[in-house]
């Protein structure tokens, strides 16, 4: 067997052990796609998806529709989690490391214009992209690829050549083509526990305007890692700035743990349920350590 039919054997392979954890969800204004993370009926999507049905039903197979129920929708991060009343579902998990690479082979796997289960191939074209989203709000930390997306595809699986799910489908550019985007499972994965746990998600604030960035070679070997999250404004008078942090700061631990990118701050507040965070930072040659407590600036999303 040449390289290319064993490409092809095992990308089929792939298709027919993961498609059947892929659903349509669907309500009166439309239809997306989603995934089956827990076998008990639990499926993860998009919010806009979702976002404002009125009722809402889940295709499970062939011509099977099955009521569903919103269990949780944060638009902050485009996820929503809903469920069915069935057990059993063929569910895939969520990778929670980050070992993505630009070049890697992904599959996305979608609904779009209602054509159920449909397969494209393509490649991780870059990994940390911010995309403008609606409300003024952006999307951070996205993977972007050029497997086909197209409407109704939202919500759907992006998979590895192990067939692990590494990020959930969420938008293309219109009239772009090869620019889709994909929410890293890194980022659902928190995301989705939080929406279980209590249906929404409140982050919370400490005043700062920020972004992920790469670090240069001899700045990176200089603090220890490839990517920090540079502090562009600090609103006076918030938590960041009582605390001493400043624009031109970079970010790179929160609580001991590495911080790359704005979803990586996000997180830490999220979870310390704004609790005070004891952050390091890079001011020139300078290393700080400060500690910021946004308690009382917590915001719904």
């Amino acid at each position: 067997m040449t390289p290319l039919a064993e490409l092809s054997a095992s990308i089929e392979r792939l298709v027919q052990e993961t498609s059947p954890s892929v659903v349509s969800v669907e309500h009166g204004r439309g239809q997306g796609s989603g995934l089956v993370i827990a076998s008990d009926g639990y499926v993860v999507t998009n919010s806009h998806v979702v976002r404002h049905a009125a009722e809402l039903a889940v295709g499970i197979g062939p011509g099977e529709r099955v009521p569903a129920e919103l269990v949780g929708d944060d638009p902050s991060s485009d996820l929503a989690v809903v469920r069915v009343a069935t057990n059993g579902l063929p569910s895939l998990p969520l990778l929670e490391e980050r070992r993505l690479r630009v070049g890697q082979l992904v599959l996305a796997i979608g609904n779009p214009l209602r054509f159920d289960r449909s397969v494209s191939l393509g490649i991780v074209s870059a990994v940390d992209r911010t995309l403008p989203a609606p409300r003024g709000r952006a999307l951070e930390g996205l993977v972007q690829t050029d497997a086909a997306i197209n409407p109704g595809s939202s919500g759907g699986p992006l998979l590895d050549a192990n067939g692990v799910a590494v990020g959930i489908t969420t938008a293309v550019i219109p009239m772009a083509r090869g620019l889709g985007f994909a929410i890293p499972a890194h980022t659902v994965s928190w995301v989705v526990a939080m929406l279980l746990k209590q249906g929404r998600i409140e982050r919370p604030r400490i005043g700062v305007g920020a972004r992920g960035v790469d670090l240069p070679p001899r700045r990176a070997s200089e603090l220890g890692q490839a990517r920090a999250v540079e502090i562009l404004e600090v609103a006076s008078g918030e938590a960041a700035d009582r605390a001493g942090v400043r624009p031109g700061d970079l970010l790179l631990h929160a609580d001991g743990d590495a911080v790359g990118s704005v979803d990586d701050m996000v997180r830490k507040l999220v979870l310390s349920g704004g609790a005070a965070l004891t952050l390091e930072l890079a001011r020139g040659r300078e290393r700080l350590t400060l500690e910021v407590a946004p308690r009382g600036e917590r915001k719904a999303a």
